[in-house]
């Protein structure tokens, strides 16, 4: 069965290809190298033994996405491809807008066009807003998002729900990403952030790296254990399963399903802290800051209907998450 994983050497997509390649699947990649480096595919071969198929070309471009559909037969999609800074997208809306969903509708206008009928998106708990008490649970619907790039993966999921309706060959799952960290245990692939990082954990490993004096933590008095927000992390490996099984279930059932993917547990950013400095042995300064304006106290999902649908759980705790980030930045540093 062939998978054709769009953003595929980017953080989340390069680790599910692994996954993909471990359980028997042929990938092939689509990504323009916005946010990746072609050197990934080397390392995707490192560890799996085999070198997926590769298309340097842009979801916007359709002449180019069109060939990657003649020269291969493609059985399924894993869509990752698109903009994902927050911050950007608030001063670049039209871009992140075109890019997010214009782009995606090429994808999907040439799934149709090949009679391609299984996908799965790379959609975030973002949608949720803040409107929901936690767990948020995938019964919530959608919420009130607050930026475009949130408002970018609730679009697309409503896209995609609305193809369903009007396909009924279609088989769709959209995975509610929570706050993916860590890395490979082989220390070859991880997160690279471009600039000054929006993510607690890359930013962390910056600091540790020597590349930033201290971390910032944005507020300490909030409605929680420790005063800091929490947060639902989950190790991109097991994230990456879930990509799989995934695609698993969309071989069995039509229609569309909405899945959370975490841990159904909060750690605060003072836990995610105490457990990088365990990994690496040291003591990391931090500054508390004033809170930054749209952040909520606390956010972890409810995992019920992965586990029973995908019959997926999250494997890795906080502890092993910091240590494969850890060991990521060190190789990085080499």
């Amino acid at each position: 069965m062939k998978i054709l994983v769009t953003g595929g050497t980017g953080y989340i997509g390069s680790h599910t290809c692994v996954e993909l390649l471990k359980n028997g699947y042929e990938v092939v990649i689509v990504d323009n190298l916005y946010n990746s480096s072609v050197e990934i595919l080397d390392k995707i071969e490192k560890i799996t033994g085999i070198k997926p198929v590769f298309y340097q070309t842009d979801i916007l471009d359709k002449e180019g996405l069109e060939k990657v559909f003649t020269e291969n037969k493609i059985d399924a999609v894993i869509h990752f491809a698109g903009y994902k800074a927050v911050g950007e997208s608030v001063a670049k809306p039209l871009t992140y807008y075109e890019n997010n969903i214009s782009g995606s509708i090429n994808l999907y206008q040439l799934m149709k066009k090949y009679c391609v009928n299984s996908l799965v998106f790379s959609s975030s708990a973002t949608v949720y807003g803040d409107d929901f008490e936690v767990p948020f649970k995938e019964e919530y619907g959608l919420g009130t998002t607050t930026n475009p790039y949130g408002t970018s993966k609730k679009m697309n999921e409503m896209i995609i729900t609305d193809m369903s309706k009007a396909d009924p060959e279609l088989s769709c799952v959209l995975l509610r990403y929570f706050n993916p960290i860590g890395a490979h245990e082989s220390g070859l692939i991880g997160e690279i952030p471009n600039g000054i990082p929006n993510n607690l954990v890359p930013y962390i490993a910056q600091v540790v790296s020597g590349q930033r004096g201290f971390l910032r933590i944005w507020g300490n008095d909030y409605d929680t254990p420790d005063g800091t927000g929490v947060r639902d992390y989950i190790h991109v490996v097991d994230l990456a399963r879930a990509h799989v099984k995934a695609i698993d279930y969309a071989k069995e059932h039509k229609g569309t399903e909405v899945i959370n993917i975490g841990t159904g547990k909060g750690y605060s950013v003072m836990e995610v802290l105490h457990a990088y400095e365990k990994a690496c042995g040291k003591k990391i300064p931090y500054q508390i800051m004033e809170r930054r304006p749209g952040d909520i106290a606390t956010c972890y999902a409810d995992t019920e209907k992965a586990e029973k649908l995908l019959n997926f759980k999250a494997e890795y705790n906080i502890d092993r998450m910091c240590e494969d980030s850890y060991r990521f930045t060190v190789m990085q540093s080499k």
